[in-house]
């Protein structure tokens, strides 16, 4: 390995402390650590963590938003090892399959709001591991704080290739079931420079982790925060009021923000009892316009882009390179991109075809799954699976899945993964889920089901199969509603024809209309 050129989180982290030593690195409720503080954590959650976890071996992550997520990935970085944030939203089932497919050497969980979930997996789950709760204040035996607080003893420093992963995230359904992408050192690095870059992310950026971390749209700009020597404020969960106060009192500059949430947080503030205008915002309504900075950035100017977990989030972005023809702007600096046609030649401007992507940001490929990740790598680039178009400008244009991708709110719903669950319950014959356009939320999930026999109450059958969704998927997968048929439409070479489905059932607002992050 070549010491001199190599670059990884951990020397990202060291780097910090000792150019920031008494800025603010994190904020979590009472708990404030400098960069010197965090680093000084972080090599005792290593030492802690080492007896257990070895090179290449995962560290599963069951909560809520957390500054643990944080210190742990940076602790991961160290040992050599990778962190996975699991989706707390995802049912006993769905966990369960995330813990027996990532094996793990320890579990990080939370009691709160996760406790019944989290004893179904333990019972469930056939992976040995070291399982400790993080949200135990008192710091009693088996929790996090009591082993970190331990006095492990020093460990000798392990040699950790940037090339190596660090972070995997659980994305897309593939045959029904996600898989966890690989992200690596290098790449994490890379895109950190690039959000940066967009976002106008400096020492004095404070950032509000509202949205998920288990989303790779909130943390590469969390990662990036942390490297530019920034602020990263923590809460469990996107609640409105506590957005607001948070903002007010840390002077957050951003915010992983959603429209209905904006809208919940003009209501709440009419009395303009929370003073927000540290937050660096897009312009939205005039309420909101008035309650915060709308600020000029790239990102505030023209935000938006293109981007998948695989590639650690933004391949393109419209903040980048000026006016475009192309509604996904240009892409990273550090990313290269073509679109090719099915035998892997590129395609004329204007015309569509895959988006595949080189550079430092794809990902080292699929966690445990050889085959997946030959065929997204072949021909040394990442296929994306998504079609894309590149415009005369230059500039490029995200048309949409090649698979079919319904949206609601800030998640991403796989018709394939809620198809599988759907065919397993005994009153299914035959599925297809589609995405019907909601004023809200963009897309509500709906199901056309052709059943296995006489249906005599279809309220009924409906509300029991939406049931079983809800018992075995996280909730914004469910069903909205099911609707019953004779048969499904076919194309020629017989499959279900899903435009004909659409047209009939009210399908539409795919992902595609415009640029976007899947």
């Amino acid at each position: 390995m070549d010491l001199l050129h190599n670059l990884n989180l951990d020397d990202v982290l060291r780097e910090l402390a000792a150019s920031y030593p008494e800025r603010t690195a994190i904020v979590d409720g009472d708990i404030r650590l400098t960069y010197r503080e965090l680093e000084v954590r972080v090599d005792r959650v290593a030492r802690a963590l080492s007896e257990n976890v070895a090179s290449g071996g995962r560290v599963l992550w069951l909560g809520q938003n957390s500054f643990r997520l944080l210190e742990l990935l940076f602790a991961c970085a160290r040992l050599d090892a990778v962190l996975v944030p699991a989706n707390w939203r995802m049912s006993a089932p769905e966990l369960t399959y995330v813990c027996d497919d990532t094996v793990p050497s320890v579990v990080v969980w939370q009691k709160e709001a996760l406790g019944e979930k989290i004893a179904e997996v333990r019972a469930g789950t056939s992976v040995s591991a070291l399982w400790l709760r993080h949200d135990d204040p008192g710091g009693r035996l088996g929790s996090y704080e009591a082993l970190v607080s331990s006095t492990a003893k020093a460990i000798p420093q392990r040699l950790v290739d940037p090339a190596n992963p660090v972070l995997a995230m659980y994305t897309a359904a593939f045959e029904g079931r996600p898989k966890a992408a690989l992200l690596s050192h290098a790449g994490l690095i890379a895109q950190n420079v690039a959000v940066a870059l967009v976002q106008g992310i400096d020492h004095d950026y404070v950032y509000l982790n509202s949205g998920p971390l288990f989303h790779v749209a909130t943390f590469m700009t969390t990662l990036s925060t942390a490297h530019m020597g920034g602020t990263n404020v923590f809460c469990p969960r996107s609640e409105p009021e506590e957005l607001l106060r948070l903002i007010d009192a840390e002077r957050c500059t951003g915010a992983f923000l959603l429209p209905p949430t904006m809208d919940r947080m003009i209501e709440l503030n009419k009395d303009g009892k929370y003073d927000i205008q540290c937050l660096r915002s897009i312009p939205y309504k005039q309420a909101w316009n008035e309650m915060v900075s709308v600020y000029d950035t790239p990102w505030t100017r023209k935000p938006g882009g293109y981007g998948q977990t695989e590639l650690c989030g933004l391949a393109t972005a419209t903040a980048i390179g000026g006016d475009s023809l192309g509604k996904s702007g240009r892409p990273s600096p550090l990313a290269r991109i073509r679109i090719v046609d099915p035998d892997g030649h590129e395609v004329p401007s204007g015309e569509t075809g895959e988006i595949v992507v080189r550079g430092p940001m794809a990902m080292v490929g699929y966690h445990a799954d050889a085959e997946a990740t030959e065929h997204r790598q072949r021909d040394g680039w990442h296929h994306t699976g998504d079609l894309g178009r590149r415009e005369e400008d230059g500039s490029l244009t995200f048309v949409g899945p090649m698979a079919t991708l319904i949206k609601t709110g800030a998640e991403n719903v796989y018709p394939a993964e809620v198809e599988a669950v759907l065919a397993s319950h005994p009153l299914v014959a035959e599925v297809c889920v589609i995405g019907v356009p909601d004023p809200t939320w963009r897309q509500n999930v709906r199901a056309v089901v052709v059943a296995t026999g006489p249906v005599e109450d279809v309220a009924a059958a409906g509300t029991e199969l939406v049931e079983h969704c809800r018992a075995n998927l996280a909730s914004y997968k469910k069903p909205k509603d099911v609707v019953f048929v004779e048969s499904l439409p076919r194309t020629g070479s017989g499959r279900i024809d899903r435009d004909a489905v659409d047209a009939a059932h009210g399908g539409g607002g795919y992902p595609g209309t415009h640029g976007g992050i899947q």
